[in-house]
Order: C-alpha cells, then sequence, then structure tokens
C-alpha cells in the first residue's frame, strides 16, 4: 500500500514537471458582473466599452462581462438604457493577469434628465459593487467567499460551514444552524436539492466537496417562497466553481502530521488491494456460495451448512501495517474558456481530487446504571483509515441572452476504521477485550443541467435546472470479536480471555454484519421572472415550480459464529488468536458454525415525492422600502414499506400538503444599513430510515438504533428582525434577534428501560417547543485603529450566538417538567484575526471556534440526558506566495489546543460539564494537525 501511495506522489510532481511547459499568456483580462445599485438585481446587455481602442463587451445572462486587453491603464465606459453611464479610470491590465472589476449602476435621479456620466476610480468602484451585494441580498443570510476559504486551514466544506455566523459542526461533518439539529437543515449545491448521505439521519457529510472548488457558500435563515421550504435552521447553498475567466491549470500538493497519529504503530484487520483507491477489492463480499435468503441457509443440513461456513475468509486477523503515513492531499484542476465564432464562449472546470489519512483516536467509554453505579470501563483505540477521491466536471456555454451549464459531482469515501478495546463489563463480571472493524463505503454522484435565459426585451428570465443524485453506501463485512474472561482472574495470565461465541444462536459478541443502501433522486424546477413598473418603481414576480423524486432501497445481513454442538465442542479454540480462530479447518462438527440471525426488519423499500410550486413578489416601495413576499405550496408523498419485530409487513404512507407564506422586509435607512423583518412558516419532514423498524446494532456506543413509522411532520413558525451596517468593502456589523415556535418537532432519545449493555435509540415528537434568540456579526478592518498600512490589511471578524429552547412536556412527564431541544447549542461563537499584505503575497489567520453543551441524546426517567461538551478549537495559517506568485505555500495547524470531546450525563443542576462531577459516557482525542500544502497555477494563454 504504501508503495502505491508514493506512485500517487510521484505521478504529482511529474504533472508539476509537464505543466511547466506552458507559456504565461501576454494579453490580460478585465471581467467583471454588472448588478442594479438598489436591487442587486443582474443586469443583461450593458454595454461596455474600452475608451480609445474601439473594444468593447455586452453583458450576459449573469451580468458578466469579458475584455482581453494589451498590458495598460484603461479608461472603461458602461451604458445600459435608463441607467446613468458610468466611466471608470485606472483600469489596470497585467499580462497573464484577470483584473476584476464588478459595477453596480444606478438610476439618475431625475428621470428628465437624457443622459448622465458619473466618473469613477477602479478602486472606489469595487467597493461600491460590494456594498450592493451585501446590502441587496432579500433575505436575512449568511455566507462565506472563495477567498475567505482560502485564507483557512479548512480542506473541506464541512470545516469551512463552522466560520458561518451563527453555524457549528458536529463529527466534523454535519451543520448545526442557530444551535438546531442537523435534521433541521436542507442542502443545496448549483440548485439540486442534495439527499442525505447517512442511512440513519437526515444530514448531509459536507466534508464530501473540497473546499478549494467552492466559489460561494449561503446559509438562508429565513425562507423565500422560490426555496425548498424543509427547514427550520438554515437552507444551505453551495455553488461550485463555473466557467472560468482564464484559462489556467493548477497543483496543489500537501502533506499533513497528526500529533498523536502520524509515525505510529497502526493496525487493523486486514487492508485489501484497492483500498487506497477508495474501492473494496471484493475479498470482503460475502461469499457467492452463500443463500439469498435466511430461510434458505437454516433450511439447510448441518453438513450443507458447515461447508458454506468454509467459504468465509477468517478475516478477523488483527495486524500491524507499520507507522502512519503523513496525511497526504492532492489535485489537479483545469480550466478552460474558449471564445466561439458566433460570438458565444464555452467553459469548463474539471478537477480531480485525492486524499488518504491514518488516524489514531484514543477513547475511554463508560455507562452507568440507574443507581449512578459503572456498568462498564472501556479505554478503545480507534484506527482510522481514510480515502477520498473527488471529481467536479463543469461545462457551460453562454452567447448573449442564453446560458447552459452541465455540471457533476463525484465523490468516494472510504472509511476503514479498527476499534481495539480493552476494560471491564461489571454487568457480565467479565474482562473484555475486543475487536470490531467498520468499513463504510460511500459514494455520490450528481448532475445537473441547467439554464438561464432572457426571453425578450422586457427582460423576462427563464431559468430551470434537470437534476440526478446517486447516494450509495455499503458496509461489506462489519465484524465484532468479542474476548473475556471473569474479572476475578484480570490479573492472572494463567487464565485466557475465550471468544465469546455462544450456543444456539448468534449475538452481538462474535458478528458479521454486511449492507446495502442505494438512494435515486430525480429532480427538476422551473421559474419565470417578469419585470413590472409601478409608479416608476421597479418590480418583479417570479413564479415557478420544483419537482423532486426519490427511491430507495436497503438490505442488510446479520451473521454470527456459534457452537456447533455445545456438548462435542473443542473448547480450546476459544482461546486461538483473531488471525486463526475463525479459519476454514474450525468450519467442523466439534468447532464453528455461521448462524444468521438476520430479520424481516433488516430490510426496506421506501420513496417520496415533492410537488411544489410558489409565487413570488418583489416589490420596492420608494427608494428605502422592499417587501419580498408570497407563498410556496408543497404537496408530499411518502411510502416505507419495512417488517415489525414479528415479521409482520408494515406500510407506513404519509401525505402532507402545506401552504407556506413567507415575507422579507428591507427598510433601507441610509447607504450602507439596513433593517430587515422576516417571517414565515417551514416544516420538517422524517427521513425515510426514521420511518423504518431496521435495527442497527453499533459496537462503539453498544447501542442499537430503530426508526418509528409512527413519526408526523414538524411544522414552525419563524419571525426574525435583523439590524445590518456595512461600513467598508467587506466590513459588516449585523445583530439578530429571531423567535420559532415548534409544533411536533422530531428528536433522537433512549427508549425507556434500556439498560447499558442493552441500549436502544428511537426517533419521536415531541409536542412543541420554542426557540429564541440573538446573533452578533461583526467584520471590520482596524483601519480605526492607526492610519498605518499594517491596520488597513488586518480584519477582525467575529460571530456570537446565544439561544434559548424550551420542550413542553406537559402530560408528557409526570412532573411537567420543560427542557432544550435535543441537538439545540445555548451559545456558538467563531472569530478570527485576519491579515493580508498590500500586494497579497503573504497572510497570516488565526481562528477560533466553540460551541455551546447541547443534548447529544435524549435519556428517560432514572437514566440522564447525554449531553456533548463543548471545546475551544484555534486553527493557524500561513501563506506566502512563490515564484513570480504563481505558487504559494501555506502552513495550517488545525486544533492547536486539541481538547477532548466529551460527552456526559450531568450529576448536578449545572448544564456545563463538570469534571469529576459529572458521569463521562465517551471521551475522545483528535489530535493536532499540522499541514504543508503547496499551490501552483500555470496560465495556459497563448503568447500574443
Amino acid at each position: 500500500m504504501k508503495r502505491n501511495i508514493i506512485v500517487v506522489q510521484l505521478i504529482g510532481l511529474l504533472f508539476l514537471g509537464f505543466s511547466s511547459a506552458f507559456a504565461q499568456g501576454g494579453l490580460g483580462k478585465v471581467a467583471g458582473k454588472i448588478t442594479d445599485k438598489k436591487t442587486g438585481e443582474i443586469l443583461i446587455g450593458v454595454t461596455v466599452l474600452v475608451q480609445n481602442t474601439g473594444k468593447g463587451a455586452v453583458t450576459d445572462v449573469e451580468g458578466r462581462f469579458l475584455l482581453q486587453l494589451d498590458p495598460g491603464t484603461y479608461i472603461l465606459d458602461f451604458k445600459y438604457m435608463g441607467y446613468s453611464t458610468k466611466s471608470i479610470a485606472d483600469v489596470v491590465v497585467k499580462a497573464g493577469q484577470v483584473t476584476n472589476l464588478d459595477m453596480a449602476l444606478d438610476e439618475p435621479k431625475s428621470k428628465e434628465l437624457q443622459e448622465v456620466v458619473i466618473k469613477g476610480s477602479y478602486k472606489k468602484e469595487t467597493i461600491n459593487a460590494l456594498y450592493a451585494a451585501q446590502k441587496n441580498s432579500p433575505s436575512i443570510s449568511s455566507g462565506i467567499s472563495a477567498e475567505s476559504i482560502k485564507r483557512s486551514p479548512d480542506r473541506n466544506t464541512g470545516e469551512v460551514l463552522k466560520r458561518v455566523s451563527g453555524a457549528s459542526i458536529q463529527d466534523n461533518k454535519y451543520i448545526i444552524i442557530r444551535g438546531l439539529n442537523d435534521r433541521y437543515n436542507t442542502a443545496l449545491v448549483n440548485n439540486a436539492i442534495l439527499p442525505s448521505t447517512e442511512p440513519d439521519r437526515k444530514a448531509f457529510s459536507f466534508d464530501i466537496i473540497p473546499s478549494n472548488l467552492i466559489d460561494n457558500i449561503v446559509i438562508n435563515k429565513t425562507a423565500s417562497p422560490d426555496l425548498p421550504a424543509d427547514f427550520a435552521g438554515g437552507l444551505i447553498q453551495v455553488f461550485t466553481k463555473d466557467i472560468p475567466t482564464e484559462n489556467f491549470f493548477a497543483v496543489n500538493i500537501g502533506l499533513g502530521y497528526n500529533t498523536q497519529s502520524t509515525f505510529k504503530d497502526i493496525q487493523g484487520m486486514g487492508r485489501g488491494k484497492t483500498d487506497w483507491l477508495g474501492f473494496d477489492d471484493g475479498d470482503r463480499a460475502l461469499p457467492s456460495a452463500f443463500p439469498s435468503n435466511r430461510s434458505k441457509y437454516v433450511n439447510k443440513t448441518r453438513p450443507e451448512q458447515l461447508e458454506i461456513s468454509k467459504k468465509f475468509k477468517n478475516t478477523y486477523g488483527v495486524e500491524s501495517f507499520g507507522n502512519a503515513l503523513p496525511n497526504q492531499n492532492y489535485q489537479l484542476t483545469w480550466g478552460n474558456r474558449s471564445r466561439l465564432k458566433n460570438n458565444g464562449s464555452f467553459g469548463s472546470i474539471i478537477s480531480l481530487t485525492y486524499r488518504n489519512a491514518e488516524n489514531i483516536n484514543p477513547s475511554d467509554r463508560f455507562d452507568y446504571d440507574n443507581e449512578k453505579t459503572k456498568s462498564y470501563t472501556y479505554a478503545d483505540k480507534i484506527y482510522k483509515y481514510n480515502t477520498s477521491i473527488g471529481a467536479i466536471a463543469n461545462f457551460t456555454y453562454v452567447k448573449g441572452n442564453n446560458k447552459v451549464s452541465f455540471k457533476n459531482i463525484f465523490n468516494r469515501i472510504f472509511d476503514n476504521n479498527y476499534i481495539y478495546r480493552e476494560g471491564v463489563n461489571v454487568d457480565a463480571t467479565q474482562a473484555i477485550i475486543g475487536h470490531g472493524q467498520d468499513l463504510t463505503e460511500k459514494t455520490l454522484v450528481n448532475s445537473q443541467l441547467e439554464g438561464s435565459h432572457r426571453l425578450n426585451k422586457k427582460e423576462w428570465k427563464l431559468d430551470w435546472n434537470l437534476n440526478y443524485s446517486l447516494s450509495d453506501r455499503n458496509q461489506p463485512d462489519l465484524k465484532v470479536l468479542t474476548y473475556g474472561k471473569p474479572i476475578s482472574e484480570i490479573d492472572n495470565p494463567a487464565v485466557p480471555y475465550n471468544a465469546q461465541v455462544p450456543v444456539g444462536t448468534a449475538n452481538r459478541n462474535v458478528f458479521r454484519f454486511f449492507s446495502v443502501l442505494q438512494d435515486n433522486s430525480y429532480g427538476g424546477s422551473a421559474q419565470v421572472s417578469i419585470p413590472f413598473t409601478i409608479a416608476n418603481a421597479k418590480q418583479l414576480v417570479k413564479i415557478g415550480g420544483q419537482k423532486l423524486f426519490k427511491t430507495r432501497v436497503f438490505n442488510a445481513r446479520a451473521l454470527g459464529y456459534i457452537k456447533e454442538d455445545p456438548f462435542t465442542f473443542d473448547e480450546s479454540l476459544l482461546s486461538l488468536p483473531t488471525n486463526k480462530i475463525f479459519a476454514p479447518e474450525n468450519m467442523r462438527e466439534n468447532g464453528f458454525v455461521i448462524d444468521e440471525i438476520t430479520n424481516r426488519t433488516d430490510k426496506y423499500d421506501a420513496e417520496s415525492d415533492l410537488v411544489a410550486g410558489f409565487v413570488l413578489f418583489d416589490n420596492k416601495i420608494a427608494d428605502k422600502l422592499r417587501i419580498v413576499w408570497g407563498a410556496r405550496g408543497e404537496s408530499y408523498y411518502q411510502y416505507v414499506k419495512t417488517a415489525d419485530p414479528s415479521g409482520k409487513t408494515v406500510k407506513s404512507t404519509q401525505e402532507w400538503f402545506d401552504v407556506l407564506p413567507s415575507a422579507n422586509i428591507t427598510f433601507a435607512l441610509n447607504e450602507s444599513s439596513n433593517v430587515r423583518l422576516s417571517g414565515s412558516q417551514t416544516v420538517s419532514r422524517p427521513e425515510l430510515r426514521e420511518l423504518s423498524n431496521f435495527s442497527f446494532y453499533d459496537f462503539i456506543t453498544y447501542s442499537s438504533m430503530i426508526g418509528n413509522p409512527d413519526l408526523k411532520r414538524a411544522k414552525i413558525t419563524n419571525a426574525d428582525l435583523r439590524y445590518e451596517i456595512y461600513p467598508g468593502a467587506g466590513e459588516a456589523i449585523t445583530a439578530s434577534v429571531f423567535y420559532k415556535s415548534f409544533k411536533d418537532p422530531i428528536e433522537q432519545r433512549v427508549v425507556d428501560g434500556s439498560t447499558p449493555n442493552r441500549r436502544e435509540v428511537t426517533f419521536s415528537n415531541a409536542p412543541k417547543a420554542d426557540s429564541y434568540g440573538f446573533e452578533i456579526e461583526v467584520r471590520k478592518k482596524l483601519d480605526f485603529i492607526s492610519a498605518e498600512q499594517f491596520f488597513q490589511n488586518v480584519t477582525f471578524f467575529t460571530n456570537f450566538s446565544v439561544i434559548r429552547s424550551s420542550v413542553d412536556l406537559t402530560g408528557v412527564t409526570s412532573d411537567n417538567i420543560s427542557r432544550a431541544l435535543q441537538g439545540q447549542s445555548p451559545y456558538l461563537i467563531n472569530a478570527g484575526l485576519q491579515y493580508v499584505s498590500e500586494n497579497n503575497d503573504h497572510a497570516l489567520s488565526v481562528l477560533y471556534n466553540r460551541i455551546g453543551q447541547r443534548i447529544y441524546l435524549l435519556g428517560f426517567p432514572g437514566y440522564g440526558d447525554i449531553y456533548e461538551n463543548g471545546r475551544d478549537i484555534l486553527d493557524l495559517q500561513i501563506s506566502k506566495k512563490v515564484i513570480k506568485q504563481k505558487g504559494e505555500l501555506r502552513l495550517n495547524v488545525s486544533d492547536l489546543l486539541n481538547q477532548a470531546s466529551v460527552f456526559y450525563q450531568n450529576n448536578n443542576d449545572k448544564k456545563s460539564y463538570q469534571k469529576g462531577t459529572d458521569q463521562v459516557i465517551n471521551s475522545v482525542k483528535f489530535g493536532t494537525n499540522i499541514s504543508l500544502t503547496f499551490a501552483y497555477q500555470f496560465g495556459l494563454g497563448k503568447k500574443k
């Protein structure tokens, strides 16, 4: 395997050498986007003229223009009917570089003037364009740009999102917005709804998208009729990079060091020949001779079962793979833009990404009975081997008033985790040594064909999208093997640890599990924007619809080993090591045999169908008041075919039709500040898995998760008020208050009567709940401290959220108490300092993130709620441009403090974690990551 990794490194270096043959272009470019200063709407058909050259361009259907010019300094004129002409001086064009010039045009003060020419400079106008973009979003939202992403140590979208105001990340990939559980969010990539990437929850794993392929991210915190309404926390829109403004070939090579893993001994239950590529080589699949269902196997004779059992390879053997290699990250990106003879242009961006990491996470795990006595104490070592490969291929054709794009994302994540466990199980009076392997292969394929068209001179606009998504999750041969001996003999080496192989029926101590889940989603949307005028004020109506049909198939097989005959069994087999115990020769009359314990609940088929329509009005009342309002109707059908524990087929069908109004009101106090008021109704529907009776056992947590076919959809009423100031380019000061009322919120809980060694987790509706809070965000340059250049180059940013929630448990519990929503944090903090030199030659970023404690899992009377404690996360990045600023070196240090992630139960009235007082359920450390990345971009323009 290590030889293969080295081959990948050599290939990356060969690409680096090969690409240096490309020449840097002699021409330069000016590119930008033109919008309306008051509304933020894009302007199509703006004429851009370069004085004294005879050259020009016209903005396309996205309001973008591109000019190719000789190096020099120019004056550009921007002309559009009904708007003041702008003449911008000091536009500098450099060879082989792109000068970005976004513009905001304004209507003349007097309609009677024939032509008004406004003169300005390049630097001033880019600031004005930023003002317009920041001020004119119709809804309350937060975002992060590609440049901000670049200046952080974040490698994937999940890490990026924790920087956004009011957002935090759970398990390094699931987003929490305004303290609400991830199930209350919806994710879109390039205008298409993405399916849940997890089988057991409604969540999208944002770590699958590399951060440097993101153009921008917007988190909508309030609803709008033209967006899906299945959310309460936030609707996350991720836009991948589109048609480039220049031809380029870029290479990224990175190596990383983890303080508690790299160069340490790494162990596991075997690896396949192609694991390093992210694909199982087939050795872990069920043997072809194994019957297709349980009844066919259990009805076979014992000699036949023994012969079939011999077909299984003994892959339980634990071995050392040497020292963990440094984490590796390679990316090749190619961008091209061609001008066609018909005045159109065709652009493409193709990127390939490869990542590989080996990590060791030490973990302590405990649980307690009703008397708060420890039921077990385990010390785990989790050895993680992760390979990720990804590709993005976007192709775009633009001509005048028409744009058509074909966008594709492929991602493959291969997680192979081996768990070594030592400890004591007091309830079972056993000293334990446990081994577990959990291999998960996740595949996401998303393809979209979308278009944008200006339909006539009245500026009617049509936008449409057709999309398909495949989400596949495969668990081939999840394994557990547990050895034990009496606690009284724990210090006696003469008494061996024996495998806990049962008699008669397999159990969770020694088992093998195979599962396959596949989602197919087919979607489409279309909307028409029709501008019109009332009292000389521009208005807009938008009408559209959406369709999303999804199917899911899930199948699992649960197997285990048992003693073939308890009366003649060869007891010496139980003390054999992992690499010998289940060898084919031990599948015999006085040895072991496979037993299948698959239930009818271990599979389900499901489908859902969403049909939505909306009407949106965007009304401007005078110059200061804007109201974006309307309603969205959503018809939703959900069907799950599963079985109950008795084996009886259960068909769960639910249908809802919701009319969901929303309004976003913006009052512009002056050129740089707004007051916003928003109100809406949204929903949160059960995920397909949550409705299924399928029960999955997790060896790490000693718990089983089971669905609930009786779940109802939640309905949420939302209200927001926000005051915002934009003192300068890229600067913002905002303050928001918000309130949410939930009817039938869905939460995750431990089933009443569960024990530490037999814990069940399920989903349920609470009657109703309220959530309210405030957010403050500040992003400001430090030039107010001093006029020196250093302070003008330093930006301070922070966002702070305080949230309170209350679930009304009247009639649910005997004492009618209230508590916080499951998964909700009481506060979130993001902060940082960023220095970028005047010539963009070097930069420094220091970033901080913390969340407050939140209920991870609801308990029951006699078993307290399990909380996740907050921890301080401090990240650092230093970057330096090299090789004539074509290359960049980045040193990233993430999780510098390396505080433990702690899950606990309270033993006092304080909600925050009290070390030595509260009951720790789990404590794990991830180590500090230090990485060095080299990035180089080759211009592929032709010499003049």
